[in-house]
């Protein structure tokens, strides 16, 4: 189910964006939902539910939030889903280009329907080459992970737990250690911060006082002897995305 979000205080043009939306989605046989919201507040406030969006078009101009301040809370979370600025002015390319927006499209022009079916298929031909997926055996059964969907791996009674963004917060498990895994996990942003705990850096806001907050809220302790190693990894990682 590929899931769409679009945030538009004018309801006139998130309406018919929605349906320009469905359209080609039934044309290119894609399973889909749209959701449709009115202002960035509402956006912001699904916190770190926004992951389960692959794809959100922001009018920039909005009141108390506009589409830029929505689009910067949007990458504290993921730097996979697309930004599509929707909007009836051009002056934003700056801001934009800081935020990773795909696309901005103009408002109320005579090309617009193609313009938007020109970006969702360069959307979904960037999709085929950006994922970095692992098929893993789970005791729930096999299942293709996206690494950058992994929020961390615990190890737990001889079993690893999964803890994966789909719709909502899902928990795999499967027979494992982490000491098996983690040379792998490393290569692509993970990093451990204890014995148990194997984390996608992406998702740490923070850390300090001997612990990791995490981006939906969990804190995990840092021993004293691996602090200042987690400390220099997190901010080199900061520091290359």
């Amino acid at each position: 189910m590929f899931k769409i979000a679009i945030c538009d205080d004018e309801k006139y043009f998130g309406k018919k964006i929605k349906q320009i939306l469905e359209a080609y989605m039934e044309q290119n046989h894609i399973s889909y939902d749209i959701t449709v919201f009115t202002s960035g507040k509402e956006v912001i406030e699904l916190g770190i539910e926004i992951m389960k969006y692959q794809m959100i078009f922001l009018d920039i101009n909005m009141e108390q939030i506009d589409g830029i301040e929505t689009a910067e809370y949007i990458r504290k979370y993921t730097e996979e889903c697309f930004i599509v600025f929707v909007t009836a002015y051009i002056d934003y390319t700056l801001e934009g280009y800081k935020v990773g927006a795909v696309r901005y499209l103009l408002k109320g022009t005579e090309n617009f329907t193609e313009s938007m079916y020109e970006c969702l298929d360069t959307i979904f031909d960037k999709m085929n080459h950006t994922k970095v997926i692992r098929k893993i055996q789970f005791n729930e059964g096999a299942q293709a992970v996206p690494l950058n969907r992994i929020l961390y791996i615990e190890s737990r009674l001889h079993k690893l737990e999964y803890h994966i963004m789909e719709d909502e917060l899902k928990v795999y498990t499967c027979y494992g250690k982490l000491n098996e895994i983690e040379k792998e996990y490393d290569k692509n942003g993970f990093i451990r911060l204890h014995q148990s705990f194997l984390v996608n850096m992406h998702y740490i806001e923070r850390i300090e006082r001997y612990q990791a907050l995490l981006s939906n809220g969990m804190k995990i302790p840092i021993p004293r002897a691996r602090y200042q190693f987690v400390e220099d990894s997190f901010i080199e990682y900061r520091g290359e995305i």
